[in-house]
């Protein structure tokens, strides 16, 4: 039979067994060997689940204990100079995570996912050297449980390219320097059995490549490629068509290209080259970012069209199952209409196979056949469900006629100082505070019914008043309810709209051991009654400073679901931003001063090619300013963005006419904030003076030079002073004595401004 490919399978597990692990062992409860068990324990499952279900390519190195990028740095001993002295699992975890002595390493979104990754550190000084043991040892583990895998890389162009040059220069520049690694690594793996398939991920090659970095492939293929016979190269690429890396590709004696046929439609254009040149074509047909059934018939038409000989070709997900939950099999409570239309990991791999089967013509067993069977009548079902139209939704946003604020900043913003009267450095959080164990079993509870409604707001309402007393004590200048009623930014907001649909085990890895559950549009959305109203006026009628209503923005909630297809991004978006224009007017109604609208993923939903930008970004901005559309002249609209380089969206974000930006800028100094300087942006800006992202308390003093670098860049009357994203992952005991350092800081740089 022909083969399937799998491009990487998800690692936390199915009940999120290795973020428990990761946990449990960061918080010394357990030590390395017990996590390290449970990470056999999983990839063994992983490995057998794909081999059951007839997969023929299986991954090893697929697996991390945090990240892969991180794990390839480590490999090359790229390691920054701050962690020089560590070893072995202390090192590894402290350049995830840093440690009291050393910050970690940047984190930002891989690509236009929801996954963030640790951006490598390099120099061209540094003197790099392989370490290969983990590829090794998790390619004898797979053999020692009966798998033959294929082993997965990211390549040396996707490497260099998501790295950053902590000397100020080009990435690429250091090629020569990584790819003699690449090549030690591939005689290395050439030693371990007779024939081994290696598969060299290169998402880079979907961006829009310039001449520098195309004309590094062909050099770099046709050398990897040569190593040993005994090697055979796929080079896959996902997200977006890679053309132009491809008609390189093609003259190289790599074996196999990879490409992904769902969210790339262009490559459809070079799959005649690829016939030309021989090579097999690795076909990504089954969705590993969405979570609805794969159209079998569709895929399989779609399959049967291609210019390409059968026998080269090798159907595939279109990248990773990493971004999908793992398994529908636990979820008991979903709608069974909704839930025959989904599709997650372990689905996902029966779609493979069975597409697999149909297009080389072998014949289904009856399982096989029954799933098909299953297959095709939900997607015909859902073509005719009343569950997703609504005509009301349809007609309002025909009739829109108010799509933006009616007054300009620099109006706005004068009414705002006089109202509000906040002073300069002003000092605030993003938001959220630690979701505590006592928090979660009290919304677990109240969900199952097991505390009453009266037991349960009182606890609520304890916290928001331990957060607000907190807050008074320490001497914030405009505060913010702690959000403990909420399960997540994006979930709380859709299990209170219309047209959104949930899971009861539906998590996706973000990073390291932080798993979120997205929810999923199906329908129509819409807002049948206020979300944060009672909470936000709660938390007001306790202190006489200023408490921010705080909201997650269209594009954010849109980023961070799981969309329908059947109607386009934009559209759903708009109707995303009239249900939060909707609750921006009660809020402010309600004597709401300052409403923090969140657009933490606006920056992750960008396109990867230029010229599918300007699409984007025009309905995007739209939207967010549809959101806040109906905010008064003296309500002070915020927003909150994070991991985004900021030069080539400036005017993006000016366009999006908040009145207050805050953005995540801790790990990388003022670097960010020098393009807001430079365009002569004139709305106010809250950059992140402490990295929550770490356990570590940064000291009063460090805040302080980080105050300082930023004033360097902006005037003080622009600046807001807060810690770099929301605190519900961090604990009690490093929350506090951060927030007072932040504070101290403050009153310190006033007196001395003074």
């Amino acid at each position: 039979m022909q083969k399937n490919w799998v491009i990487g399978f998800a690692r936390i597990g199915e009940q999120r067994e290795l973020k428990k692990a990761l946990e449990s062992f960061w918080s010394e409860k357990t030590g390395f060997s017990e996590l390290e068990q449970t990470a056999k324990e999983l990839k063994k499952r992983h490995w057998n689940y794909q081999k059951e279900t007839g997969i023929g390519y299986i991954s090893s190195n697929d697996f991390s204990y945090y990240d892969n990028m991180l794990d390839l740095a480590v490999a090359f001993e790229a390691v920054p100079k701050r962690f020089e002295g560590l070893s072995g699992e202390e090192l590894y975890f402290s350049m995830a995570r840093g440690n009291k002595d050393a910050v970690a390493m940047e984190m930002t979104k891989w690509f236009n996912t929801n996954y963030h990754y640790i951006v490598p550190e390099l120099s061209l000084n540094d003197k790099y050297k392989l370490n290969a043991s983990k590829i090794v040892n998790e390619y004898k583990e797979a053999k020692e449980n009966g798998i033959k895998p294929k082993i997965n890389i990211i390549g040396p162009v996707t490497f260099l390219g998501m790295s950053k040059r902590v000397d100020r220069g080009d990435t690429f520049e250091l090629f020569t320097k990584i790819l003699p690694l690449y090549k030690e690594l591939i005689k290395e793996l050439s030693n371990l059995d007779d024939e081994i398939t290696l598969q060299i991920d290169e998402p880079y090659f979907v961006k829009d490549l310039d001449s520098k970095v195309l004309s590094l492939i062909k050099p770099a293929y046709d050398e990897l490629a040569n190593v040993a016979k005994n090697v055979k190269i796929a080079v896959v690429t996902y997200f977006e068509s890679a053309n132009d890396a491809v008609q390189v590709l093609v003259n190289t004696p790599v074996w196999a290209i990879g490409l992904d046929f769902v969210y790339g439609k262009e490559n459809v254009d070079t799959v005649e080259l690829i016939a030309k040149s021989g090579k097999k074509l690795i076909a990504g047909i089954v969705d590993g970012r969405n979570i609805w059934k794969n159209n079998i018939d569709k895929s399989v038409e779609f399959l049967n069209n291609l210019k390409i000989d059968k026998g080269n070709v090798i159907v595939s997900t279109s990248c990773s199952l990493l971004h999908v939950p793992y398994t529908l099999k636990y979820e008991e409570k979903l709608d069974s209409e909704l839930k025959s239309w989904l599709s997650f990991g372990l689905e996902k791999l029966d779609e493979l196979n069975i597409i697999t089967k149909l297009y080389h013509q072998i014949e289904l067993n009856e399982k096989e056949k029954a799933i098909y069977e299953e297959n095709k009548t939900a997607n015909k079902n859902r073509l005719t469900s009343s569950t997703i139209h609504d005509t009301d939704v349809q007609n309002r946003l025909k009739n829109i006629t108010k799509y933006e604020r009616a007054d300009i900043f620099e109006e706005r913003i004068k009414t705002q100082h006089e109202i509000l009267n906040y002073p300069v450095l002003a000092t605030t959080t993003i938001g959220s505070f630690p979701q505590t164990q006592e928090l979660r079993q009290i919304r677990r509870d109240y969900k199952k019914g097991e505390v009453s409604k009266e037991e349960y707001e009182a606890k609520i309402k304890e916290y928001i008043d331990e957060c607000i007393v907190f807050q008074e004590e320490i001497g914030l200048d405009v505060l913010v309810h702690g959000e403990p009623e909420r399960n997540d930014m994006v979930e709380y907001f859709g299990e209170q709209l219309k047209g959104f649909g949930f899971t009861q085990n539906g998590w996706v890895q973000s990073y390291g051991s932080r798993c979120v559950k997205p929810p999923f549009i199906y329908g129509d959305v819409s807002r049948p009654k206020s979300m944060t109203l009672d909470w936000t006026t709660y938390a007001q009628s306790k202190t006489q400073k200023i408490v921010k209503g705080m909201l997650t923005g269209p594009v954010t909630i849109l980023n961070w679901s799981f969309v329908r297809d059947d109607m386009p991004r934009s559209e759903v978006s708009k109707q995303i931003a009239l249900a939060i224009a909707d609750e921006v007017n009660d809020l402010q109604k309600a004597g709401i001063k300052i409403i923090q609208v969140d657009e933490a993923a606006f920056k992750e939903g960008y396109p990867l090619k230029a010229s599918k930008i300007p699409e984007y970004e025009s309905w995007a901005v739209r939207d967010f300013k549809l959101a806040v559309s109906p905010a008064y002249k003296e309500t002070q609209i915020h927003t909150h963005m994070c991991y985004s380089e900021f030069n080539d969206i400036i005017k993006t974000i000016e366009a999006m006419d908040a009145d207050v930006i805050s953005i995540e800028t801790a790990r990388s100094g003022n670097e960010l904030l020098k393009i807001f300087a430079k365009v002569g942006y004139k709305q106010e800006v809250g950059p992140g003076v402490y990295d929550i992202h770490s356990p570590r308390v940064p000291p009063k003093d460090e805040i302080k030079e980080q105050i300082k670098a930023l004033l360097e860049v902006l005037p003080k009357e622009q600046l807001w002073i807060n810690p770099d994203c929301g605190l519900k992952t961090r604990k009690w005991d490093e929350v506090k004595p951060s927030l007072k350092n932040m504070v101290e800081a403050v009153k310190e740089i006033r007196e001395e401004l003074r």
